[in-house]
């Protein structure tokens, strides 16, 4: 995981996108790159049965809800299979689609080796698994969160290809105090984007996938706004950290998203959207092609109880 993954108040805490000082040097046991051995062997025959419980709750309720690219990668790196995958297991099939490996990190990443590990095709995963009581909601990513939301669409070779190029992008970003911009695209692309399919609206997003709720409240509350993705838009757009979205991106498809991204000089657009007011997470602007204008009312209502976290 890098800071674009963490909680409302660890996010906080770090003041925003500063990385803190304990992150100078990789925790003990850990690589120079931040990987640490998964040791599949140490799960437990408990934590096994969660991976399987959440799998099949996930799995029976994504089929027709979810791009189908997602699906075939379940079945491509045979993910159905009982217990929690042993990354050399699935790095064997996931390498020979795609070229691309999963490794194991013990927590938070600094953001340069984060985008390292993805501009060289390795996706960087959390190996712990929730306790039953966190089953609908944990803070920090899980290798269930990682592993199931992520790892398929790493399968497809146009949404691989994308992964990449982002992280890439992130390394470029690095010298343009951009990272925040960069970040906004991540979370509405990677982690809760969503996308055209036949006429339809379907889930991509690992953070909405993975999401029992939310893979729900996605496609079917009237609450949240949807509208058409535009690069500059979105990373304009900040965004909800610790709840549902109060916005999504709907992509037309992941060639026309990798396509932006490769065709993009992101230099000048740097310096266009620091020379503009970020937007609310709720935001309708000129110019949006809206799709669907949210009533906002599952926020309105959490906002009584909770205060407006967002990045």
């Amino acid at each position: 995981m890098h800071l674009v993954e963490l909680g409302a108040r660890r996010l906080a805490a770090f003041g925003g996108i500063d990385m803190p000082s304990e992150l100078s040097a990789p925790p003990q046991g850990a690589a120079s790159d931040w990987t640490i051995a998964q040791d599949w062997h140490r799960y437990s025959a408990a934590e096994h049965a969660l991976w399987d419980r959440l799998f099949a709750r996930q799995a029976a309720m994504l089929p027709g809800r979810v791009t189908p690219a997602f699906m075939q990668g379940l079945d491509i790196l045979r993910l159905s299979k009982p217990g929690i995958p042993d990354f050399d297991e699935l790095n064997d099939r996931l390498h020979r689609a795609t070229g691309w490996t999963v490794v194991a990190v013990p927590g938070l990443v600094p953001d340069a080796k984060f985008f390292a590990h993805l501009a060289n095709r390795r996706f960087v995963a959390g190996r712990f698994i929730r306790t039953p009581a966190q089953i609908d909601y944990l803070e920090e990513p899980d290798i269930f969160r990682d592993v199931f939301g992520h790892v398929p669409l790493l399968a497809n070779p146009v949404f691989a290809d994308y992964i990449q190029a982002y992280g890439e992008g992130g390394l470029r970003s690095l010298a343009f105090d951009a990272l925040d911009k960069l970040a906004r695209l991540y979370w509405y692309t990677v982690k809760f984007g969503l996308i055209e399919d036949a006429g339809r609206l379907k889930l991509y997003g690992a953070g909405i996938v993975s999401s029992f709720g939310e893979s729900r409240f996605a496609l079917d509350d009237a609450s949240p706004n949807r509208i058409a993705f535009d690069l500059k838009r979105v990373m304009r757009t900040r965004y909800r950290i610790d709840d549902y979205q109060q916005s999504y991106f709907v992509i037309p498809s992941f060639e026309q998203l990798l396509r932006c991204t490769l065709e993009t000089d992101f230099a000048p657009l740097y310096e266009n959207i620091a020379l503009q007011p970020t937007l609310a997470p709720d935001a309708i602007v000129p110019g949006d092609h809206v799709l669907h204008c949210g009533t906002q009312a599952y926020a309105w209502k959490e906002a009584v109880a909770t205060p407006d976290l967002v990045a």
